[in-house]
């Protein structure tokens, strides 16, 4: 999100100090439903491990201090230290560019003697002539294929107005949900409440991604400081 901003508007219950729900487009929502596919140790990456609730921290300190003379000589510990995600390189906004992971071309390839097999590590043994498979090869990315202009990528349509819940909850827009949720939520003053527009950044994201694990007031804690929330 370091060059990307994605604003929602907050509609918040003044008297209560209370975010009662965000109208949010389809970036926001294809933010959220990302955070879904981050692995636990992008997770723990990115909040650093002083941040984590529980033991999760410690576990992943653990494998990070490990000498790699314990780990299986065909394992490497970034692939749990760094867990790669098929679905990061398809969502347009990131956490940060830590989160995602190398493409294709950024990868180094290599093949065996005989030249039958292919591995992105050296130290795996070709099944076919025994050998290692580490003579480096270059790899050369397809062209590029125009999509439709259908395809918006991400993971929910942009047509649609999403309204996004202070517990995170998601569900589409409409005048006849705001009205009945208003009145869910006993709001007796109308003057008490007040629309903002924010900015999501990096910090926010973080910030998000953090208090999600954490509270079920989560947009009311990131946007106004409701640590108690």
């Amino acid at each position: 999100m370091e060059n990307s901003k994605v604003s929602l508007k907050l509609l918040i219950d003044r008297s209560n100090h209370k975010v009662l729900f965000a109208e949010a487009g389809k970036g926001f929502v294809d933010f959220l439903f990302y955070l879904l596919a981050l692995p636990v140790g992008t997770v723990i990456r990115l909040l650093t491990k002083k941040c984590m609730v529980g033991s999760l921290g410690n576990l992943y300190d653990s494998v990070e201090n490990l000498s790699q003379i314990y780990i299986q000589p065909n394992k490497d510990k970034d692939s749990l230290l760094k867990p790669e995600s098929t679905w990061l390189t398809q969502v347009p906004l990131l956490l940060t560019h830590e989160s995602q992971t190398p493409s294709s071309s950024e990868k180094k390839y290599y093949i065996c003697g005989c030249r039958r097999h292919i591995s992105n590590d050296t130290t795996t043994i070709c099944p076919n002539c025994r050998q290692y498979i580490d003579m480096e090869v270059n790899y050369i990315a397809p062209p590029a294929v125009n999509t439709s202009s259908s395809d918006e990528g991400g993971f929910v349509k942009g047509v649609v107005t999403y309204m996004v819940m202070d517990d995170l909850e998601v569900k589409p827009m409409s005048t006849i949900s705001c009205i009945t949720l208003i009145n869910e939520f006993n709001v007796s003053d109308m003057g008490a409440l007040e629309e903002k527009v924010v900015d999501m950044t990096t910090a926010e994201g973080l910030e998000l991604l953090k208090a999600s694990l954490q509270s079920k007031a989560v947009l009311t804690s990131v946007f106004l400081g409701n640590t108690k929330a």
